[in-house]
């Protein structure tokens, strides 16, 4: 599974459906918000540290004096872990682009690409149409091919030709339609009517769970679902730190997006919770980031910016993010941090009843809320 975002959400949604069907899984995500366990799961549950540990020294000892990537190397204990763990499926999260990330050493049965828009650009392009022909290079040859994105740039389609893969893509090949609290599903003469929306709170997470939908139902011939473990998964479905809603004290929301289509996403998210109180943005990024392009579509929602330095040689300092929030002729008050801890014992002194907090920009700074919050 590759994508700009939603990738992760994908994979874990799968994962909850074939769960409810009764198949063992192997679950490899990235980047990992507390723990590195987060990354490999058997059957919906981290692996333990001796596992990992066990496979490492495996991987190590067969790799002899071939140098690996620390992504390349998780990712080969991964496979290794599932390989151990006698399970039905694996199901693999890309970690950067598609065409040449570690995760591609293997020929899928079908590949997914949720969504392109710009990020990692020094890596992969600067524009969309470039980014998404490294996403399609997770496509193969007769396999099913899925683009969860409804706008998707012409290279994925060009590339599907080119490789002779089995492109569907919604609103040409698959249909899907939300209606209050429900939203339904339609694939030629098969439809599913009256879904649960999976995420409690982030309505955009159908776009992902539509195009899960669409891989499982090219994949039935192998893996037959039973009977309600569609509904069941979609229920079940939950990812910590993706517009995580907490309502015990202050609301506080956290949400890992990082660039400017997940800024989108979360503002919208935000507009269908509206808070009669103020909204106060505790924001840690990377430096490699568009900070200006994530900021900017965040400002008009922000009653308050808290901005934070983040536990990373990547990290962006507080003084670079307030600067960047000052460029962009922010008027509402702005208050630096060197953690996300002292950025919430601030607020704890400014929040009014009815007020919301808002965790976002990074991966570094959700996990560094999660711990201080001891969630």
């Amino acid at each position: 599974v590759a994508g700009t975002n939603g990738k992760g959400s994908s994979v874990v949604m799968m994962e909850s459906i074939l769960a409810n069907s009764g198949y063992k899984t192997g679950c490899y995500t990235s980047p990992h918000l507390i723990r590195y366990n987060e990354r490999v799961k058997l059957n919906g549950v981290e692996v333990s540290d001796e596992k990992l540990c066990e496979s490492f020294s495996r991987i190590d000892q067969a790799r002899g004096d071939i140098s690996l990537t620390y992504f390349e190397f998780g990712t080969l204990a991964a496979l290794d872990i599932f390989h151990h763990g006698n399970i039905d499926v694996a199901l693999l999260e890309v970690g950067l682009g598609g065409r040449l990330d570690a995760v591609n050493c293997l020929d899928a049965d079908a590949a997914l690409v949720s969504s392109i828009d710009l990020d990692h650009m020094q890596w992969l392009g600067m524009d969309r149409e470039t980014i998404a022909r490294e996403k399609a290079g997770i496509f193969r040859s007769d396999k099913p091919a899925i683009c969860s994105d409804p706008h998707p740039p012409e290279t994925i389609l060009e590339y599907d030709e080119e490789i002779g893969a089995t492109l569907y893509i919604p609103g040409r090949d698959f249909n899907y339609q939300l209606s209050d609290d429900r939203w339904s599903w339609q694939w030629g003469s098969l439809v599913y009517e009256s879904l649960p929306r999976p995420g409690q709170y982030n309505s955009c997470q159908v776009q992902n769970a539509a195009g899960v939908l669409m891989v499982l139902n090219t994949l039935k011939s192998e893996l037959p679902l039973k009977a309600g473990a569609i509904e069941k998964g979609l229920e079940n479905f939950s990812l910590t730190g993706r517009f995580q809603m907490l309502t015990e004290g202050t609301q506080t929301i956290l949400d890992v997006a990082h660039n400017t289509q997940a800024a989108r996403t979360l503002v919208h998210n935000l507009k269908q919770f509206p808070s009669s109180g103020k909204t106060h943005i505790i924001i840690g990024m990377l430096k490699d980031k568009d900070q200006t392009g994530f900021l900017s579509v965040l400002t008009e929602i922000a009653d308050s910016w808290h901005a934070v330095s983040t536990t990373s040689s990547r990290g962006c300092d507080s003084v670079t993010l307030k600067n960047e929030l000052l460029g962009l002729g922010v008027t509402v008050p702005i208050s630096e941090s060197d953690t996300v801890a002292n950025a919430f014992l601030k607020l704890q002194k400014e929040t009014g009843m009815h007020d919301r907090i808002v965790v976002t920009g990074s991966f570094l700074s959700v996990g560094d809320a999660i711990k201080y919050l001891e969630i």
